[in-house]
């Protein structure tokens, strides 16, 4: 099968990114028009057995389960069972936030656009809470500030809603004027198929989406697929000041957020689910949304990162080289997923790997750019840097800590920004002008924005398409 893309340089560039980041097992593939066009596996599927990957190997791919999410609703809109410019109280009458005016008012669209108002909230860590508990590194795994006692189960939506009715938050704007990612909305989205189907979302799923793509080894719960080829989780610790991967198998689970994040698929089932996209709503003859509803999803609605926006449950590049790049990207304990889009020259691919932090987007962003011609560290980013007055960057220094736990640090040093967060490097951030900074996030070019309040002053940060309030000044 003839391979068009560079294949020696890409494959020593994700030989070397791959063992400097550890990476126990990944897998990419390629299709051009629904053809399959260059498939690789490095490492194992089992590192210690040394079992070899597949294109058919199963991994978790995290948040791609959103796609499949909002393709649900739309086929439910396309049934006239639901309408997205409904609110969601419609459906979920018990829903509520600290904000009864702005709850009336958010839609289905704005659920599936990550527009609602909430911002980052503890839920995903009450949610996969019972499934954290069965892992027998726990302790070792566990932050000291934020133990799994002090969290509260959360196991089904309704618990879930009334979560979210109880937690004390601001909106971050009106229904549809602000970005920012939530697993919540996309969850209570699984509520709602449930409700106007009478199913539960992943049986909805299994019918109607998964069967009729031909996605036969793809599915929630590993022991209902009766499979052998399976991906070992893996887990990333620290050891006396050392990062070490460990053998984990206890994936996290999250019943109440299945909707959100926790399908399991292969590199060929995810291509079939990548050419119903690209191919307006059809693969192997099979029709699974209607070209309007695929339009619909790849509509960049708001803008989420300098250069990225999003539409339903996908991301959207307008300029990606020159051309309209469709994709988005997964990563949870034991999973770095990422599925990319190409319409106009029908070129589709998937990357999986087994651990947390796997440079699994930059490897298929590099493969994509080596297609395309250009090189394979290339970046599709078109900024300038700027230079500032190293005085103008004190007031940036300070703490910023999300409702999710995520917490981040800024300082200044030998006239630099830097930026210290757990899991992340520590960082030289290079500013590209109107208080927007740019700096590598697991190889990717990533952009950071610093939010003003009414009264000009640093009130939060746009960091890894979330909203988070500062906490603390600088010192």
């Amino acid at each position: 099968m003839k391979k068009e893309i560079e294949i020696h340089d890409f494959e020593q560039y994700g030989e070397e990114l791959l063992e400097k980041y550890k990476v126990p097992g990944f897998a990419i593939g390629l299709a051009k028009d629904e053809e399959w066009n260059y498939e690789k596996e490095f490492g194992f599927r089992d590192t210690e057995a040394e079992l070899p990957l597949s294109p058919d190997t199963i991994f978790g791919v995290g948040s791609l389960t959103k796609a499949f999410t909002a393709v649900a609703i739309l086929q439910l809109q396309e049934k006239k069972k639901l309408n997205l410019n409904d609110p969601v109280i419609n459906y979920l009458p018990e829903f509520k936030t600290p904000n009864e005016a702005q709850t009336k008012q958010i839609t289905i669209h704005h659920f599936l656009t990550h527009t609602s108002g909430i911002p980052p909230l503890p839920t995903l860590m009450g949610a996969v809470k019972k499934s954290m508990e069965k892992d027998l590194n726990l302790e070792e795994n566990q932050q000291q500030e934020n133990p799994l006692d002090a969290i509260q189960a959360i196991d089904t939506h309704a618990e879930l809603m009334d979560a979210i009715a109880k937690a004390a938050f601001t909106p971050i704007g009106e229904p549809g004027t602000e970005f920012s990612y939530s697993n919540d909305a996309y969850a209570l989205l699984g509520a709602i198929i449930e409700r106007v189907s009478g199913k539960p979302y992943e049986l909805y799923v299994q019918e109607n989406i998964l069967e009729l793509a031909g996605m036969h080894h793809s599915g929630f719960q590993l022991e209902d697929l009766e499979y052998e080829d399976i991906a070992v989780l893996y887990d990333t610790q620290q050891k006396e000041d050392k990062e070490m991967i460990v053998r984990s198998n206890n994936p996290l689970d999250a019943p109440a957020m299945r909707a959100a994040g926790f399908l399991k698929s292969t590199v060929n089932d995810m291509l079939q689910f990548a050419e119903m996209i690209r191919n307006d709503g059809m693969v192997d003859n099979v029709r699974i949304l209607s070209p309007e509803s695929v339009a619909s999803m790849t509509t960049p609605y708001i803008q989420c990162e300098k250069g990225t926006y999003y539409g339903y449950g996908l991301m959207i590049i307008p300029d990606f080289f020159g051309y309209k790049l469709i994709q988005h990207g997964g990563d949870i304990k034991g999973v770095a997923a990422q599925m990319n889009i190409l319409p106009e020259i029908g070129l589709t691919g998937i990357a999986l790997a087994n651990v947390a932090g796997a440079p699994s987007s930059k490897l298929l962003f590099s493969a994509f750019s080596s297609y395309l011609g250009k090189p394979v560290d290339a970046t599709h980013l078109n900024v300038e840097f700027v230079d500032l007055a190293p005085g103008s960057l004190k007031e940036l220094e300070g703490t910023f800590l999300s409702g999710d736990g995520l917490k981040i640090e800024f300082y200044v040093e030998d006239d630099s920004l830097h930026l210290a967060a757990a899991g992340l490097a520590d960082a030289v951030l290079q500013p590209i002008g109107d208080d927007q900074f740019l700096f590598p996030m697991k190889e990717m070019d990533s952009i950071i924005r610093f939010v003003r309040d009414e009264d000009k002053q640093i009130d939060r940060i746009e960091f890894a398409f979330r909203q988070i309030p500062k906490v603390e000044e600088g010192n």
